[in-house]
């Protein structure tokens, strides 16, 4: 019997939920409180939570996120009363599962249970049936070939990537990997951990930008219990969970200059020291970081320390950004249709040629993030057998009107092709989008309701975009 917990403030949804899941079968419980549940959680081993957005006492993201380290197995789905994008896509890039939205639908909630422990089975089952001598090097690969925000390219770009990640996982070397926003280092990171002799052991990734310089040394290192106001528990430090396998430090020089204090003495001496602490303790930890800056820039602007960047620089890897992955566009594509099919019951069997076209000459600016968002809305927009270009967002389809050019940093320049005026990324998008509206328009006539249904939007939001671009 599956265990779920219900964290939610109203005691109303506790006692819904309670009652609907338990007729189905499963074993739940339910708290009012964020730091009830946290604790909970310590105790007890859950399949999955439902965790609300909004708690009186502390924010879901802030559950999730000390759940991924207290319970790494248990799935954690955010319910939010905000239909809004941004809560998705942040919720689901710090681990969430998935996100539903109130009013709750019993189909959506079931729905989400049965994939979530789906996933869960699946591990299991990899787990128990892999032959014993290949168990380090074959569990982890199966865990992230599965893992949907990865698949293995086999373009030039691509296999240059993984000839690096093959050359340099076996080996203890500390590794730097640099890659714009979305392009999958945390991917590679789990791959190197994956093919090495650490396989099978934790693997910890860490968001150093979401560290506030307060809270880094705590969320690192560690603290013992009354060492400061609101520490009432001793609680182990990322890289204390992480010892025997290997820690990804992303966005890395985010850190605060008294942080990379710290960290250099760890890794200089291997051993660390909780805050409030008064013994040192030795650990084992292989240290993958990334960025999407030069770091050795980032050292001459005074911004990095040299002796840090000298101790994690012992190998880097470039991970190519989906512009330069032509060759792979495609399998990326129906990689991230089949997930999306599954997830939302859909069975679009694949792209109209124009669709394919698109997706070759834009530019991904979010790459494979992106791509995989694009796809899932696209595919829920779909009613036929193939997915066609009005499915897709306009600030795609009408990108192929500018001639992007490489800048040489992550922020490309783009011109136009009829002024030749120099203008940046989220101006072209703009623009893009206001020409999508005032076709469409112009199509129907300036009929607001046509507009709306045919753009996929409610009519408010119409009006505010055409009011946003003078139309």
């Amino acid at each position: 019997m599956a265990k779920i917990l219900v964290i939610d403030d109203n005691i109303d949804i506790c006692q819904l939920l309670e009652r609907f899941l338990t007729k189905k079968g499963y074993d739940v419980e339910t708290t009012i409180s964020g730091k009830n549940g946290l604790e909970m959680v310590k105790n007890t081993y859950y399949d999955l939570i439902f965790c609300d957005f909004k708690l009186r006492d502390m924010e879901g993201r802030d559950v999730l996120a000390r759940v991924r380290i207290i319970s790494p197995g248990t799935q954690v789905a955010i319910i939010t009363g905000y239909a809004d994008v941004k809560i998705a896509v942040e919720v689901i890039k710090k681990g969430a599962f998935d996100y539903i939205t109130k009013p709750l639908i019993p189909d959506e909630i079931i729905s989400l249970i049965e994939r979530a422990l789906a996933i869960q089975k699946e591990e299991k089952v990899n787990t128990v049936t892999l032959d014993k001598a290949d168990t380090k090097a074959n569990k982890k690969s199966q865990k992230s070939e599965a893992n949907s925000d990865f698949l293995k390219g086999t373009g030039k770009e691509s296999k240059k990537l993984y000839k690096e990640v093959k050359l340099v996982a076996p080996t203890n070397l500390s590794v730097v990997i640099y890659g714009e926003s979305g392009a999958g280092k945390e991917n590679i990171a789990r791959l190197i951990h994956d093919q090495s002799e650490r396989a099978g052991k934790p693997f910890i990734a860490v968001d150093c930008g979401a560290l506030t310089k307060e809270l880094a040394g705590s969320e690192l290192w560690g603290h013992e219990k009354g060492s400061f106001t609101g520490a009432h528990a001793e609680k182990p430090g990322q890289f204390e969970l992480a010892n025997g396998g290997t820690i990804f430090l992303d966005e890395i020089s985010n850190l605060s200059y008294e942080v990379q204090v710290g960290l250099l003495r760890l890794v200089q001496e291997r051993k660390l020291r909780r805050i409030g602490g008064t013994k040192d303790k030795s650990i084992d930890v292989r240290i993958i970081v990334a960025s999407n800056e030069d770091l050795r820039k980032a050292v001459q602007e005074n911004k990095f320390r040299e002796d840090l960047y000298f101790r994690f620089n012992e190998f880097s890897i470039t991970v190519p950004p989906l512009r330069e992955r032509k060759d792979d566009i495609e399998a990326f594509a129906l990689h991230f249709l089949n997930l999306s099919n599954e997830e939302l019951k859909k069975s679009v069997k694949g792209f109209d040629d124009e669709v394919m076209e698109v997706f070759k000459e834009y530019v991904w600016p979010g790459n494979l993030r992106e791509m995989r968002n694009v796809i899932r809305r696209a595919t829920l927009l779909t009613d036929g057998e193939k997915m066609t270009v009005s499915a897709l967002p306009p600030e795609v389809v009408y990108a192929r009107k500018f001639n992007f050019t490489d800048s040489g940093s992550e922020s490309k320049s783009i011109k136009t092709s009829s002024n030749h005026t120099p203008v940046n990324l989220k101006d072209a998008a703009a623009e893009a989008e206001a020409e999508v509206l005032r076709k469409v328009l112009e199509e129907v006539k300036y009929n607001r309701t046509k507009a709306a249904k045919q753009l996929g939007i409610d009519r408010k939001t119409l009006f505010n975009k055409m009011k946003q671009y003078d139309l």
